[in-house]
C-alpha cells in the first residue's frame, strides 16, 4: 500500500529503481516507526544563537575546511536558486550560502542555519533522509512526506570526517525548483565532488606529514584515501577506503603494508598495490628508487609488482 500511495505523489520525472526503495523505505519509516501526520505542517522553531553557536563548536574542523567548498559550490548552483546547506550528523543546518535576493524565501523554508531537518521530525528530506540512509539523495517536491513541504527540491550527499565517521550532509535545496528535475543530476555530481575535496581536506590535516595514497577512483561523496607512517603502516583511513577494505569505521588500523606477516584484511590487495603505485609513480617508474621509498629490497617490490599484476618496467 505504501508504494502505491507513493507513485500517487511522485512530482517529476520517474526515479531510478534504488531512489524509489529508498525513498520508499523513508516513507515507511515515516509512517510505521515516526508516526508522522503527512498533513501537519513541520519545521520547528530554528536554534537559538547559543545552541547553534555550541552545534558549530562540536562540528568541529568541518567548517573550516568546508568554507572554500561551499563558497565554490554556491558560485555553481546560484543561478538555478538554489541554496547551500551544511549539516551535521543530526539534521541542524550549521551554515548556508544563499543569493541575498533569496534570503527571506530560505529563512521562511528553513534553508537556514539553525534548522533541524532530522528525518524523525519532518518526515522524508534531503537532509534527514541522506543522514538515515548514509547514501545521496533526491527529495523532489511531492516525494516529501510532509504536504508542506512540496514547493521545495532537496539533494544532499553525507560528509565523511577524516576518521571515517558520518559527519553530516551537503545539501543544495530550492524552492522554485525545475518540475521535471533536469538540473538534478547536476546538482548531485556537483556536491558530490565537494563532499570529496571537504573530506580530503579534513584528512590531509589531520595526517599532515604522512604518506598519503588514493586507492583508486572516487565513486561516491568519500575519497577512498590511505594515511601511513614512516613505517608503512596504515595510520588513517577515510570512510570509502575502510569501505574498500572491509573495515567498519572505528575499526582499528593494526597492519603494515608491504610486509607478508599475519593475516590481511579484505580489500587489502587494493591498498597494497595503491601504495606501490604510488610509490613507482613519484620515483618515475623506478624500481630501485620506489623501493628505496617504501623502505624495501628491490627484490621484494620485483615480487609485489608481479603479484599485484602491475605494469612496471622491470
Amino acid at each position: 500500500m505504501m508504494s502505491q500511495t507513493l507513485s500517487l505523489r511522485m512530482a517529476g520525472p520517474v526515479p531510478a529503481a534504488a531512489a524509489r526503495t529508498l525513498l520508499a523505505a523513508s516513507w515507511q519509516r515515516c509512517e510505521g516507526d515516526y508516526a508522522l501526520d503527512p498533513a501537519q505542517s513541520g519545521l520547528s522553531d530554528l536554534l537559538s544563537c547559543f545552541e547553534l553557536r555550541q552545534s558549530c563548536d562540536e562540528a568541529g574542523p568541518l567548517l573550516r575546511f568546508a568554507d572554500a567548498e561551499l563558497d565554490r559550490l554556491h558560485a555553481i548552483v546560484r543561478d538555478m536558486d538554489y541554496a547551500v546547506l551544511l549539516a551535521d550528523r543530526t539534521g541542524t543546518v550549521l551554515t548556508r550560502r544563499t543569493a541575498r535576493d533569496t534570503e527571506r524565501g530560505c529563512r521562511r523554508w528553513h534553508l537556514w542555519p539553525g534548522a533541524r531537518w532530522d528525518e524523525r521530525e519532518e518526515g522524508t528530506n534531503g537532509i534527514g533522509t541522506c543522514l538515515a540512509e548514509q547514501r545521496p539523495v533526491t527529495v523532489h517536491m511531492n516525494q516529501h512526506w510532509r504536504v508542506n513541504l512540496r514547493y521545495l527540491t532537496c539533494t544532499a550527499v553525507p560528509v565523511y570526517d577524516a576518521l571515517g565517521r558520518l559527519a553530516g550532509a551537503l545539501d543544495a535545496s530550492s524552492y522554485h525548483p525545475d518540475p521535471d528535475a533536469r538540473d538534478v543530476a547536476l546538482i548531485r555530481n556537483t556536491i558530490t565532488e565537494a563532499a570529496r575535496r571537504i573530506e580530503a581536506r579534513c584528512f590531509g590535516d589531520l595526517y599532515r606529514g604522512h604518506m598519503i595514497v588514493t586507492m583508486g577512483a572516487d565513486d561516491g561523496s568519500s575519497a577512498p584515501l590511505l594515511a601511513l607512517d614512516a613505517d608503512r603502516r596504515v595510520v588513517g583511513a577515510t570512510h570509502a577506503a575502510r569501505r574498500d577494505m572491509g573495515l567498519k569505521d572505528g575499526d582499528a588500523l593494526e597492519f603494515c603494508l608491504l610486509d607478508d606477516r599475519g593475516p590481511r584484511p579484505d580489500g587489502f590487495r587494493a591498498a597494497e598495490k595503491a601504495v606501490v603505485e604510488t610509490a613507482l609513480a613519484s620515483a618515475r617508474g623506478n624500481v630501485s628508487a620506489a623501493a628505496r621509498q617504501l623502505g624495501i629490497s628491490r627484490s621484494t617490490l620485483h615480487r609485489k609488482i608481479r603479484a599485484l599484476s602491475i605494469e612496471a618496467d622491470l
